[in-house]
């Protein structure tokens, strides 16, 4: 196979998981690592240094959807054809990206999800908080009933993408904050990528990033708005240019 499977790595203060994570990558699962730092505040960056990953430092502290967008742009420049994205914070098994890309690999999906939510009695063992939990079902079933998907979740940071989603999909006009992931994949909808989901192991522990209720609760809430803009885009009664096509520069 010719083709190159790049794994980026959204990081911010990840000194104590980043290496953890990196070592239980398979060997030979993907051609290079890209870790995007924004702007940490422990050893982060030079830890992944030392294990020899290509580091990208944002000078300021620019949010998660920024963060993401430089990985998807260095994960182009680079020459991915198949984009995996990992937290660095160890909540997710890296052992599952050869599968991942299996899927896109043969054609089956455009976008895998990894999703941490087989039964309600094994997320919430694996350390997810209950009040998560329960706004994680009530999204996802919104977003699946409004975007006529069937996924097991749509709010997980276990992402791989085909090249040319990346390619498509305007992110550069998404959030820099945590409903970029929303905004995502509503436009993957949108543009008609093919999007299935695989169950992912993950744990909950002090060092794993989440955000705290406040942001929670305005992530909800921007992603319903996200799926009101949606319709009415679609409904052509509003235009949203985060489901516009880009123009050629």
């Amino acid at each position: 196979m010719n083709d190159k499977t790049i794994v980026v790595m959204p990081a911010r203060n990840a000194e104590a998981t980043v290496e953890k994570t990196v070592r239980d990558l398979p060997e030979g699962a993907c051609d290079e690592i890209i870790l995007v730092d924004d702007c940490s505040r422990d050893r982060t960056v030079e830890i992944a240094e030392r294990l020899g990953l290509t580091v990208i430092c944002h000078e300021e502290n620019r949010g998660y959807g920024a963060n993401q967008k430089t990985c998807l742009d260095a994960a182009l420049a680079h020459g991915a054809d198949y984009v995996v994205m990992i937290h660095p914070d160890y909540q997710y098994d890296p052992r599952l990206v050869p599968y991942v890309v299996g899927f896109l690999r043969m054609g089956i999906c455009d976008v895998v999800l990894g999703n941490r939510i087989r039964t309600r009695r094994q997320a919430i063992g694996s350390g997810m908080p209950l009040v998560k939990y329960a706004a994680n079902r009530f999204l996802t079933i919104v977003e699946n009933t409004l975007l006529g998907q069937n996924l097991g979740e749509w709010h997980t940071g276990y992402r791989a993408y085909a090249r040319k989603v990346v390619e498509t999909i305007p992110y550069h006009r998404n959030s820099d904050d945590f409903v970029f992931d929303s905004q995502f994949l509503a436009q993957a909808v949108h543009f008609g990528f093919e999007i299935g989901d695989v169950p992912v192991p993950c744990r909950y522990m002090a060092e794993a990033s989440s955000i705290n209720l406040r942001r929670s609760t305005r992530y909800g809430m921007e992603t319903l708005w996200l799926l009101a803009r949606y319709w009415l885009h679609r409904l052509r009664l509003a235009r949203c240019d985060l489901f516009e096509p880009e123009v050629p520069s």
